[in-house]
């Protein structure tokens, strides 16, 4: 656990009016914070404090440690909207326990929410940063090289085909695997570039960078609004056809499939038991609806309720719900066994929450999925992508292949358009 220690600080937020410039052209090459749908959210840049922890118990610690820091923090904010501030980004390990998860307050927010826009400044030192224009977005880095991850294709299908065998053996009923390939380019990746063109390719989804881990996310892990929780919940995947008719069937397909109505359920249930603890209510269709994206459809349940009094606070609720059946598996302890035994690869932070809180306790934790990690090899010119699916007893190894290849398209395209 590592993290520096608080002192008193001024937080000031000022009210910018209606201002619609696009946030993500604000942020630097290095250092980037965002979270951003649709044109509205937060970005930040700089850093005033961090803290980064693993093992046991990984979320509550940071929770303690945010609620310490606000409690030495002065905060000037005549807005009062969530994300106004002070506010905290975080990137979490997809298993808290055993990677690290990291947290970063900013030097600067820049957000926008219902048309308004702000900028937060925390401490003395703000950092200039030079606008990134969106047109620097069509900028080409080169040729792209592609490398296997961890594990090369055939032999992931492989762990699929030992994941299937264990379903049917009656060990679990569903897991979710992940695979990585490596990706390489001619220049060095800036982030603001990939960030915009994921943004304008997915403008429903929730745009994030932190730490280097950036994406466009299509699920809402958890946001909490006062005593309002909600999430968006997916799974069951179906790919997308450039044929009219062939990508209307692939839909129907889809939304009748018995097989991805089973993986979904899973998922939904895991995410309705760990809340419903903490909630006077919760509401929680019976049926999903299909969520369609450029590159594939979902089937997707928005679940919401209210919390009791006394519940406790969005990090501890991430620690409560996360890993759901939608990238773990169920049941969640056994499902998480079979993933550090056959998966083969460190996860590091994909697929863990990612997002932002506030001092009020208000924030927005999405899943780190349609992502890159940027490692740093190369000059800057390396990155590692991820994507997964969910297995179920049915599932057929190169059916799962082919959902991670479509998955993987979504950053692939960003990169090479």
């Amino acid at each position: 656990m590592t993290g520096t220690a608080t002192t008193t600080q001024r937080v000031v937020t000022t009210p910018l009016g209606r201002r619609r410039s696009d946030l993500l052209t604000k942020l630097p090459a290095r250092g980037a914070l965002a979270w951003v749908r649709d044109g509205e959210g937060l970005v930040g840049w700089g850093e005033v404090d961090r803290f980064e922890v693993t093992g046991p118990g990984a979320l509550e610690r940071a929770a303690d440690w945010w609620a310490q820091r606000c409690a030495a923090t002065e905060v000037v904010d005549p807005l009062g909207v969530p994300g106004s501030g002070a506010v905290l980004f975080g990137s979490v390990a997809f298993d808290p326990e055993r990677g690290r998860s990291v947290f970063v307050v900013p030097a600067v927010v820049l957000g926008r929410r219902d048309g308004q826009t702000w900028v937060t400044v925390a401490g003395d030192d703000h950092p200039e940063v030079t606008e990134f224009p969106a047109q620097a977005a069509d900028s080409s880095i080169g040729r792209l090289s592609y490398a296997d991850g961890e594990l090369d294709p055939v032999t992931w299908c492989g762990r699929v085909g030992e994941a299937v065998r264990r379903i049917a053996a009656g060990d679990l009923d569903k897991v979710v695997l992940a695979r990585d390939v490596l990706v390489r380019a001619d220049h060095p990746l800036d982030p603001r570039r990939l960030l915009l063109r994921l943004a304008a390719r997915f403008p429903s989804c929730w745009t994030f960078a932190v730490e280097g881990l950036l994406g466009a996310t299509p699920e809402l892990l958890l946001r909490r609004t006062g005593d309002e929780v909600s999430s968006r919940v997916l799974a069951g995947t179906a790919p997308r056809s450039s044929d009219a008719a062939a990508d209307t069937a692939l839909g129907a397909g889809l939304a009748g499939s018995a097989k991805d109505h089973a993986e979904h359920r899973y998922a939904v249930d895991s995410l309705a038991a760990a809340l419903r603890p903490w909630c006077t209510d919760l509401a929680v269709p019976s049926r999903p609806s299909v969520l369609t994206l450029p590159n594939v459809r979902h089937l997707s349940t928005d679940v919401r309720g209210h919390l009791a009094p006394g519940a406790p606070g969005l990090l501890e609720l991430l620690a409560a719900v996360h890993p759901t059946a939608a990238v773990g598996g169920t049941p969640r302890g056994a499902a998480l066994e079979l993933i550090r035994e056959i998966e083969g690869m460190d996860r590091d932070r994909y697929a863990g929450p990612v997002g932002w809180l506030d001092a009020r306790g208000d924030g927005e934790f999405g899943l780190a999925l349609r992502c890159a990690q940027l490692t740093g090899g190369a000059g800057g010119a390396e990155a590692r992508l991820f994507a997964g699916c969910g297995i179920v007893g049915d599932s057929d190894p190169m059916a799962e292949l082919a959902e991670t290849q479509a998955k993987l398209a979504a950053v692939q395209a960003a990169l090479q358009d």
